[in-house]
């Protein structure tokens, strides 16, 4: 039971003080007056102003809650270092026995794991208490224990963010005196023109000190397709390493410090720089034939893409149009023909030929500088035809002839059809996975809207990725020498871009196109991609075949080990396999086109969490201090194997002010309870009330009469 007494006034309590004020002015009259009456006239008064306040006796039947103290354990990467697993399991039994013989007290658990979620942002052990705190009332928390090794990336900067009201306590694992060294990435480039070098900048960092220690070291620096390179510096000494970029795509650089004898680990020896490599910009010869729907699809695609340098030109006015304006009132610029397909065609990536039709502009030796340009010097040519491709006009009947896929039959298939993709389309990266296709399989009508027209051709090599009327090819690619030549036998894609019958991913096609014929690395049919999420190493192979040969794989250490790809989907093969080092990972193997190479790096996953790895004290502490809470290095007994660890102790405790000291830590009693009754009675109301006023008041008129 619990008793107190409650005021329920009867009326406003402004005008209670306001008599209660003059009641005492009146009494100190009749004082100053030395009224014989005075004193009973007073206790009349305030008999009259205890009537108005009207207390109540309040008699509550309560139950007492249990106090929770919440312990969060470490589980990040740092904590498996060392002896710091049996540390902290020592810890926590330990803990767990100690808190569970205090009475009233609840004990709730939660644990920092190193989860994908908090991959590459550190040890969040607040994170995961402030997970346990939304079931727990703050008012009934007693405190907080932390068993971790200080290395926290989530304190917050003031108590005020923790929610609650109870002391935080830190039972350190590791010991006072670790010592270890790390690379810090200081600068560090995230991409690169491909042919060119940056320069990194890392230091060598130490924690903790050894005898001996803070002379130069030795950093190894290995470089995609050169030997290692050694250098030497010394502690926080600032390293510039030159990164060079020979392919575009990603490129990986590492740099290896030598491990020193009686440091905590070698794990943060290593940092790796990945860099994409990017070309300069690319440059695209767009030559449309003649003005019509489909020239503005292309002209806004390849200018929207921050990649490409356009030049177009339009043929507007045929040498066969004669009208009879002079030449010297035309407006319009000569197609600069030698400028373009004789002087300067090596500057071009991709040359477009749209509806372009051989009306004597270019001359037969133009044609054949671009064959040559494509086989010879790696260029690219992409025929968008319609019915053009069909005539007597052909860009088949030129000396480009040689390097097309397909020669036409003369006819044009006007009809509607919707495009489909075809089995070796659905290996190919321009085709495969594009939105809306016959993803079942090349039977499977794709959801795309209608074509209407179509030039009829006969494949002669190249692959046909696509297929449009009668089956007939709409979409083939081919290798030639060096370089490349793609042929679409419509000129509708246009209608995609304008949503006719529900339109389709004009944009992917078109773009992934010019870019496989521009030699993109992630559009190459036969690649081989290799990538680590920490220790797992994900090896995936892309490929236009049935099958694929096995890969090789070279670790770090010089050891080769063979593996088997499992196919995953069409013209894609992968899998994952565990690696016991970290560092650079060699994946080798044949392709139809010559051997395929691929590199990555497997490490920690987090390398934050393990930039600083040795046991402190100092990032806890602060906020330690504020909430009334103890920080505590914990020591393991060496003869018991770590089974048995020296803690403080622990009590609980109601008012006390300090809740740590040296060897000891405390939990704040929060005396929490429910009500499960309530019982009002009334002091000073009704007929006792009454009779004690008229009792003081007849006490002083008889005082006053006498």
């Amino acid at each position: 039971m619990n008793w107190s007494i409650e005021f329920a006034p009867l009326v406003p309590t402004p005008l209670i003080w306001a008599a209660a004020i003059v009641a005492l002015i009146l009494v100190a009259v009749l004082v100053l007056r030395k009224s014989r009456g005075a004193l009973w006239r007073g206790l009349a008064l305030a008999a009259l102003i205890a009537a108005l306040l009207n207390p109540t006796l309040r008699e509550e039947e309560r139950e007492s809650l249990a106090n929770i103290a919440l312990v969060v354990v470490d589980e990040s990467t740092s904590q498996a270092l060392d002896k710091r697993p049996d540390q902290k399991a020592a810890i926590r039994t330990e803990i767990e026995a100690r808190l569970g013989k205090i009475k009233n007290l609840e004990v709730k658990w939660a644990t920092s794991a190193k989860g994908d979620t908090t991959a590459g942002q550190g040890t969040q052990l607040f994170a995961a208490l402030n997970s346990a705190l939304t079931s727990t009332p703050p008012d009934r928390i007693a405190g907080v224990i932390l068993i971790t090794d200080g290395q926290v990336h989530d304190i917050p900067k003031s108590t005020s963010a923790l929610g609650f009201d109870a002391p935080v306590h830190t039972l350190l694992t590791g010991t006072p005196n670790e010592f270890d060294r790390r690379i810090e990435t200081i600068e560090a480039p995230r991409y690169g023109l491909v042919g060119q070098s940056r320069d990194i900048r890392v230091a060598v960092r130490e924690a903790g000190r050894r005898p001996g220690s803070g002379g130069p070291v030795s950093l190894r620096v290995r470089r995609e397709g050169r030997p290692d390179e050694i250098r030497t510096a010394a502690i926080d000494e600032h390293v510039t390493i030159e990164m060079p970029f020979p392919h575009a795509g990603t490129n990986i650089l590492e740099v290896e410090l030598e491990t020193a004898q009686g440091e905590l680990t070698p794990a943060n020896n290593r940092v790796v720089i990945v860099a994409e490599g990017v070309r300069e910009n690319l440059r695209v010869l767009l030559v449309s034939g003649e003005p019509h729907a489909g020239e503005r699809t292309w002209r806004n695609l390849l200018k929207s893409d921050a990649a490409v340098d356009l030049v177009h030109f339009t043929i507007l006015r045929p040498p066969e149009k004669q009208d009879g304006t002079p030449i010297n009132q035309l407006s319009l610029i000569a197609f600069p023909t030698k400028e373009l397909f004789s002087d300067k065609i090596r500057d071009f990536d991709l040359i477009i030929f749209d509806r372009y039709e051989h009306r004597g502009i270019l001359q037969l030796a133009y044609y054949d500088n671009i064959a040559r340009y494509v086989e010879g010097h790696g260029g690219a040519v992409l025929v968008a035809a319609g019915d053009d491709y069909a005539g007597m006009t052909s860009l088949y009947r030129t000396p480009l002839s040689p390097i097309l896929p397909a020669a036409p039959t003369g006819r044009v298939l006007e009809e509607p059809f919707r495009a489909k993709i075809t089995e070796e389309g659905f290996r190919h990266p321009v085709t495969q996975g594009l939105l809306g296709a016959n993803v079942i399989g090349p039977d499977r009508p794709a959801t795309w809207g209608h074509w209407f027209r179509q030039a009829e051709v006969r494949p002669d090599h190249g692959r046909v990725v696509m297929q449009g009327a009668e089956n007939q090819p709409l979409l083939v690619l081919d290798r030639k020498g060096k370089g490349r030549v793609a042929l679409l036998t419509s000129d509708h894609a246009w209608l995609w871009a304008r949503g006719y019958d529900g339109g389709g991913p004009h944009t992917d096609l078109l773009r992934r196109l010019s870019h496989w014929l521009m030699k993109e690395p992630d559009l190459e049919e036969e690649r081989l991609i290799a990538s680590a999420r920490g220790l797992k190493l994900t090896v995936e192979r892309r490929t236009l075949e049935d099958g694929v040969s096995p890969v090789t794989i070279s670790a770090p250490g010089g050891e080769r080990t063979e593996i088997t790809l499992e196919r995953e989907r069409p013209g894609v093969w992968k899998t994952t396999l565990d690696v016991k080092l970290p560092g650079l990972y060699t994946a080798e193997t044949q392709a139809p086109s010559g051997p395929l190479t691929a590199v990555a790096h497997a490490g920690t996953e987090d390398p934050r969490e393990m930039s600083e790895v040795v046991a402190t004290d100092a990032k806890l502490k602060p906020l330690i201090e504020q909430t009334g809470g103890g920080t505590f290095w914990t020591r393991t007994d060496a003869a018991s194997a770590g089974r048995d660890v020296a803690l403080p102790r622990v009590s609980l405790m109601s008012g006390a002010r300090v809740l740590a000291g040296s060897g000891w830590m405390g939990l704040k009693d929060r005396e929490a309870f429910v009500t499960k009754g309530v019982k009002l009675t009334p002091m000073f109301t009704g007929l006792l009330a009454l009779a004690t006023l008229l009792a003081l008041m007849a006490m002083a008129w008889w005082r006053e009469g006498r």
